[in-house]
């Protein structure tokens, strides 16, 4: 008897840089276990039907404050992290880092604990944080309060590190402004360094990028822009190609800037929707204007993207084709977190899967194997 979930019949599978069609994805448990033809079907096998319909691998945000309602990053909570996880499931996004912004200690640590805490009681999407401050530079501080930025301390990183237990995996920091000790401290204990909210200059992004400083956070915003006689950060960015995040949403990057940076970049950009929600509280009030987030004195804050809407953006105002766009949202970002098990539909991998439409609307997620529809 054999065991197994097959997702079959005239579907697009879209993987690895290639669409195929032809192709049943076998699933046992929450691995794939192989891609065959639909000739190769077994006769007893259970099958769902997707009915022509779009199969990515799960999409995978490195970079979001808030979804289903509640904004983790102003008052982190467990239920916070709970409805996001559930809402972003709904929007074919199986794994996530939820990010907190520049603010006090308390709450930095409050989110912390809250991660922790929800770690052993989560569905699997949540990969962990993402803390995109306090140690920027306040000169491209964007809508980060600058009463709340300041210098790294190794006894605070310390600190921060010691009570996480793992769950930190990604920093954004400005690194000009930061003392080697610190650097090295968050490098070795495992955090993936990004910069972001950066005053660099080119010759000190070169010096720095890639060694130790694995990742940029939001290319172009919140960092100098380049310059003729004062080349800046970006083409130091260009050259030095690390895995570098970007805001397709039109709003925080014109479509001509991402055309551009998909060039110079390559496999190394990657989307991210730095998402918010609407909130009264906090020190971050976001205000949703009809097409973008901003704070009170109308900063731009914050995106209204879901992942599959920058995916979705790519391909039809930045002339990237689909599967490269798909690879933007899952493969390059799971390179980039280490996740060896994600960003791909191939055996051996999670059975974590996002179907959709030639509309470019989720029709169900499939996680650990799991079939979802929208509502579920």
């Amino acid at each position: 008897m054999i065991t197994m979930s097959i997702i079959y019949h005239n579907l697009q599978l879209i993987s690895d840089g290639t669409i195929t069609r032809g192709k049943a994805i076998v699933i046992d448990g929450d691995k794939i276990t192989d891609i065959i033809d639909e000739s190769a079907i077994p006769q007893d096998a259970e099958r769902i039907d997707l009915q022509g319909a779009n199969v990515a691998p799960g999409l995978i945000d490195l970079q979001i404050y808030g979804s289903g309602g509640k904004l983790f990053a102003g008052t982190p909570e467990v239920d916070a992290l709970a409805r996001m996880e559930s809402d972003l499931l709904s929007q074919g996004t199986t794994g996530f880092m939820a990010t907190i912004g520049t603010n006090t200690d308390a709450i930095f640590e409050q989110g912390i604990e809250s991660a922790k805490i929800y770690r052993e009681q989560a569905k699997g999407n949540f990969l962990g944080l993402h803390l995109e401050g306090p140690f920027l530079n306040p000169i491209r501080r964007g809508a980060h309060p600058e009463k709340y930025i300041k210098k790294a301390t190794l006894e605070l990183v310390e600190k921060w590190i010691s009570m996480a237990d793992g769950v930190i995996k990604v920093m954004t920091i400005a690194p000009e402004l930061q003392d080697e000790a610190v650097i090295n401290y968050l490098n070795d204990h495992g955090v993936i360094l990004s910069s972001g909210h950066s005053n660099a200059t080119y010759q000190q992004g070169k010096s720095f990028l890639n060694n130790p400083v694995k990742a940029v956070t939001h290319l172009y915003n919140a960092m100098p822009q380049m310059h003729h006689r004062e080349p800046g950060y970006i083409p130091a960015i260009f050259e030095e190609r690390p895995y570098t995040s970007i805001v397709a949403d039109g709003v925080h990057v014109d479509f001509a800037m991402i055309r551009l940076a998909k060039r110079e970049l390559g496999d190394k950009l990657f989307l991210i929707t730095d998402a918010v929600t609407s909130t009264e509280e906090g020190a971050y009030k976001h205000r949703f204007t009809g097409d973008r987030y901003v704070m009170p004195d109308g900063t731009l804050s914050g995106s209204c993207l879901t992942m599959l809407k920058a995916v979705q953006n790519c391909v039809e105002y930045c002339g990237i084709g689909l599967a490269e766009a798909i690879n933007m949202a899952s493969l390059y970002p799971a390179q980039l977190a280490s996740l060896t098990n994600k960003g791909k539909l191939a055996a051996g991998f999670d059975a974590d899967m996002i179907i959709f439409n030639q509309s470019f609307e989720v029709q169900a997620t499939v996680f650990k194997g799991n079939y979802l529809t929208k509502s579920t």
